[in-house]
This record gives structure tokens, sequence and C-alpha cells, in this order.
């Protein structure tokens, strides 16, 4: 049996690179000895995309992109889920699955690129791992909203109508890139056909790629390390990093634990809190879609917050052109910003645990800074925190100031006084 097993496996060899490919990238690829459980989100990420895709596959076994309105007077999208929910065998677990995988991913990538904030991912020689990266998390953005429309539910419609409405402020263009994206003056059947295309077909395919791209440029560098110490800079005679153990089966058996842990968690949350209060699962959306009534509160799903918050705290026009334009362009600079970091990063060091007080407590406070943000975006612009503050300003000075992070990094992150680096890797 083992000859028959080794037989085939030269035969694939001779026609695919099977053994090879196994080689570079598990069990000859040598990961920094010192990771810890912040590097345990990136395969938690790819778990939850597997997720995602497999139960998005049952799901629209079942699911009919059609907004028109059935013999019942329901919109059939909306039918097809409650069909889903209450009539398929095991649809409530796969469809539960999904949203909850949905929010899933976003806390997972969140955390994954704030690792990469702390220990300095995004330096040299990693730049472009870090804008693949960059451009995951928008295909992601893209992917959520456009799934964000299929329920057909009331928050669904009224949040894309929104959110669509807002490049209508683009000048010259903004009317018709708005209508383009609709397919119709307003959101309608068109406009649920052409997400359900782009959230089932061209941006998974994107998605998949990029995510491809980001793993092979990654072990094309080797993996970043708390420490921020190039292991390949010490080698055995063998050319082993010294500071390396193979990633199979040292961090796969590691991996396997912490991703076994998640799956505890994502459960107990799909099984008894699948709406997540409220922030996973809106209780708007489980209300069919009413284009003659407008919610009294249209906020974009938890993990958009921050973003969101950032455009509504632009209220004043500037050159002439409409305020609700430079919102656009505010919120879509404090992602894309997100992309230069490599370039603005100018610390000698790369790790956290190495750079000085300026360096951490701009960082605590940019945390801090996001969390608010984050939830400003689901309160009403009105919105008042107790002792009288209102959230309106708040939103304006942490928005100046997530830019500011950045913009201002480059002088801060060369004035802060650093450690030293160590040679090699340690565990203290």
């Amino acid at each position: 049996m083992t000859t028959k097993c080794e037989a085939l496996i030269e035969w694939i060899d001779a026609r695919f690179p099977l053994t090879s490919t196994w080689k570079a990238h598990l069990s000859e690829y040598y990961a920094p000895k010192n990771f810890n459980f912040w590097y345990a989100f990136g395969i938690l990420a790819t778990v939850v995309l597997a997720i995602q895709i497999i139960t998005g596959i049952f799901l629209v076994m079942n699911y009919k992109p059609d907004g028109t309105l059935n013999a019942a007077g329901v919109p059939v999208a909306f039918a097809s889920v409650e069909y889903i929910m209450r009539e398929v065998n095991g649809g409530w677990i796969i469809r539960t699955m999904h949203s909850t995988g949905a929010s899933a991913f976003f806390i997972v990538v969140y955390l994954h690129m704030f690792r990469g904030l702390l220990y300095g991912s995004y330096r040299k020689p990693r730049e472009l791992v870090w804008i693949f990266g960059t451009l995951i998390f928008l295909a992601l953005m893209a992917e959520a909203f456009m799934g964000y429309l299929l329920p057909w539910g009331q928050m669904s419609y009224w949040g894309a109508q929104v959110i669509v409405n807002l490049f209508s402020a683009i000048p010259f263009v903004g009317p018709d890139l708005a209508l383009l994206i609709r397919g119709d003056y307003v959101v309608s059947d068109a406009t649920l056909n052409r997400f359900f295309a782009f959230h089932v077909c061209a941006v998974p395919l994107v998605l998949i790629g990029l995510v491809a791209a980001h793993i092979i440029a990654l072990h094309e560098v080797g993996s970043n390390n708390p420490d921020g110490i190039e292991i390949k800079k010490h080698k055995d005679a063998n050319g082993v990093p010294l500071d390396g153990v193979p990633f199979h089966p040292y961090y796969t058996v590691k991996d396997s634990f912490i991703v076994v842990i998640f799956l505890i968690f994502f459960a107990a949350v799909m099984f008894f809190a699948p709406e997540g209060g409220g922030y996973f699962l809106e209780y708007n959306n489980f209300l069919q879609a009413d284009p003659l009534t407008t919610p009294p509160h249209i906020a974009p799903v938890w993990y958009f917050t921050p973003f969101y918050s950032i455009l509504r705290a632009v209220t004043y026009p500037l050159f002439g052109i409409d305020a609700k334009f430079w919102g656009v362009v505010a919120m879509g600079a404090s992602v894309v910003i997100l992309g230069f970091l490599p370039w603005l990063d100018r610390s000698p060091v790369k790790s956290i645990r190495y750079k000085g007080p300026i360096t951490k407590t701009l960082l605590a406070i940019f945390v801090v800074v996001f969390i608010v943000l984050g939830f400003l975006g689901v309160k009403a612009p009105d919105y008042v925190f107790p002792f009288g503050v209102p959230g309106a300003p708040v939103a304006q000075i942490f928005s100046v100031y997530y830019f500011l992070f950045f913009i201002t990094m480059p002088w801060w992150s060369k004035l802060d006084k650093c450690k030293p680096e160590p040679e090699r890797v340690n565990f203290k």
C-alpha cells in the first residue's frame, strides 16, 4: 500500500507540483518560533471565508433575487429567506451561520489588521503583503455591502438606498454613477439582481484571488514576528533559519486548537444570540422592505459604522461643492490611507515592543477613537452622551484625529525614542 501511494504521488508530481507546494508552504516553510495568539487571526479569517463560501452555496440553492411581490403581497426575495429559515431542512442553521460569519469575518479581520499595526507587519519587505491585505479589506466591504441588500428587509432596502445615493454627490458623474449602480432611479428589482450577481460571482472571485496573492506574497518574504526580527538573517549550514520552525506540524497543530476554541464561541453566538443584540441582524430587517415607509433611523451594519461616522462628520461645503461629496471622499480616504502605512511609518524598529511612549500612547488613543466612531455610527446624528455631551462634535474631533494619526506618522514615528531590537528572537 505504501509503495502504491508513493507511486501515485510520483505520478501526480510529474504533472502537478503537489509535493513541492506542500514543502514550500507548509512542511518546509519556516515561521518564527515566537508567534503569539495575535498571529492566529490570519488562519481564522481563512476558516470564516470557507464558512461563508460553503454556506453561501447552499443559500443560493433556495434564494430568489426577485424584488417583485408574490400573490401574498410579500417580496419574493424576502419570502425566499423566510422559506429558507422555516421550510428548508437545515436552512435556519445555514442562514444563521452565514449571517454570524459576516460579523465574525470583520471581527477577525479587524484584529488581524490591528496585529499588523502592533508589530509593523507592513514594513519592508512586506509592503506588498499589506497592500494585498488592504485590497482584501476593500473587497470584503464591497461583498458585505452587496450581500446586505439581499434579504430585502426594511433596513437592507433603506441602507442600500442611502449608501447608493451618496455616489450621486460626486460632481458631474455622480447621478449617472448612482443610476448605473442601482440599474433604476430607485433601489428596485434591478438593483437586487445586480447586487446578487456581484455578491455571488464577481466579488468572491476577486476576494479569493487577492487572498491567494496575499498568502503567496507572505510566503515569499516570510512572516513577521512579535520582535520584528527577520529570521532569514541567521541560518544554519543547511539554510534553515535558526529562529524558525516548520509551519507544519508546529503551527498547524497550534492553529487547529485555536480554530476549535473560535468555533465554540462562534457556535455559542449562532445558537444563543444570532441577532447579536440587534447588531448582527437588525430588528428592522425582519420586516419586509417597504419603499413607502422610511425607518426613523437608518444606519449600516456595525462593521461599517466607524467609516460611516467619518462620512457624517463632514457637514460643511468646500470649494462650492456639497458637504455630502466631501463626506464620501473622507470615508473612502479613511480606508485607502491604510494602504500607505508602509511609507508613513519611519520608526527605526517594527514592533511595538521596542517603540517608545509616543507610539504606544497615540496607538492606544487611535483604538479608542475607532471604537467610539463605530459606536456613534450606530446612533442617530443627534445622539447625546451621558452628562449632555453631544455626539456630533465628538465624531468630528475623532475623525480629525483618525486622519492626523496617519498624516503626522512620518514625524512622530521618527521622533519617538525606541529601544534597540535584539539580534535574535527572544521569549522574555
